[in-house]
């Protein structure tokens, strides 16, 4: 079974020059006690220029198929990044794919929005005692927060632009748009 989300959005940019793939693991129902303690994957793909998220992917496995499924539904690039996964090796990319199978240097964007969904939503946080109980839950729960996550980025952009000074703070943050 699989869920596929994108929600559409303003997005500010119609050309991105970079997106980037990752996935990340977590539990449906309870974790179980298989070889590799998991069964459901999250696959995000993400833009550098605004900071969003432009596709995902909610599924009991994370196979070439549905990947290229997230690359298909999502808007084309010149370069999509990815780390060393051999399942990203199959896919068909409208531009030039960048694998990096050493660090994090392509991909520290999509980490970092990986990170913000652990931190942010519950189903997802490490060393939780909270699961949801079926894979259409974390589809909505997913859906919620990245259309919130995605007018926070252009929130964040139209606001550093209009700025002249070099200030990192702002006055709102992503729980403004929850």
């Amino acid at each position: 079974m699989s869920t596929i989300g994108l929600k559409k959005t303003v997005q500010a940019h119609s050309n991105f020059h970079f997106l980037e793939l990752d996935e990340l693991y977590w539990f449906i129902g309870q974790k179980p006690k298989t070889e590799t303690r998991e069964n459901t994957y999250v696959m995000t793909m993400v833009s550098r220029l605004p900071r969003q998220i432009v596709g995902f992917d909610v599924a009991f496995d994370k196979s070439p198929e549905r990947i290229q499924r997230v690359v298909d539904s999502g808007p084309e690039a010149e370069c999509y990044c990815t780390d060393g996964y051999w399942g990203y090796v199959d896919i068909v990319y409208p531009g030039k794919h960048i694998r990096n199978i050493y660090d994090k240097s392509n991909t520290f964007t999509v980490e970092g929005i990986n990170a913000d969904l652990r931190h942010y939503i519950p189903l997802l946080r490490r060393r939780s005692r909270c699961f949801p109980r079926k894979l259409d839950t974390l589809k909505a729960v997913l859906e919620l927060f990245v259309q919130a996550y995605n007018e926070f980025g252009i929130a964040k952009m139209n606001y550093r632009k209009s700025r002249t000074s070099n200030s990192r703070e702002l006055p709102f943050s992503v729980l403004d748009f929850l």
